[in-house]
């Protein structure tokens, strides 16, 4: 078995282990509204759950040659954002909204993203995710970098969730119809799969 020292790689040497080995990784697709007033769509493979009580998600946002991306800073400016959870009907114009745009561009209009309004925050959401969740920021930590910051980590608290009927029963989320996609290495995705149920032990 290899045994390798992480401070002796580069950050791509890291990044690619890291991707490669934390899988399957759920995806948040992220609305922000810039201070001038653009809605901004990118999707972000480093997100979980942090708390249900109260509900509360984890998002890190990896920076680029120290520099923050629109999505963190418009969250840490606006202290709100929507997360989307990207399923397998939805995936191919999340991705689209990948692209570098510059900040005065909308990938949601790039995607033909249809818009939706949300109840307690001003971000709006988008229809296509058949799960959404309105967030408030609670804590924004910058991490990492010798020189500057290399991530924003962002702590939300969800303020109101949409779940789309056909796929809710008595307070549970059908996983095959919600049919969530997980990251992958490289252009890798994956599909839920087989699921198999283990007893947890007493």
């Amino acid at each position: 078995m290899l045994s390798i020292d992480p401070a002796s790689l580069s950050e791509r040497e890291n990044y690619k282990f890291l991707i490669g080995s934390i899988i399957p990784r759920p995806i948040a697709f992220v609305t922000t509204v810039s201070k001038d007033g653009i809605l901004n769509g990118a999707p972000f493979s480093y997100f979980n759950i942090v708390s249900s009580n109260p509900p509360m998600i984890s998002l890190s946002i990896q920076r680029s040659k120290g520099q923050q991306k629109d999505t963190a800073r418009n969250i840490i400016e606006s202290k709100e954002f929507v997360i989307h959870i990207v399923d397998e009907q939805n995936v191919e114009k999340i991705n689209q909204t990948a692209a570098s745009l510059p900040p005065n561009e909308s990938e949601i209009e790039l995607a033909k993203l249809t818009p939706v309004e949300s109840v307690k925050i001003s971000v709006p959401g988008v229809k296509e995710a058949k799960i959404r969740m309105e967030c408030t920021l609670e804590h924004s930590i910058e991490l990492g970098g010798s020189d500057a910051p290399g991530c924003d980590l962002i702590i939300g608290r969800i303020v109101q969730f949409h779940i789309e009927n056909d796929i809710y029963e008595k307070g549970r989320i059908d996983p095959n119809g919600l049919a969530a996609v997980s990251r992958l290495a490289g252009n890798n995705y994956a599909k839920v799969g087989e699921i198999f149920e283990i007893e947890r032990p007493k």
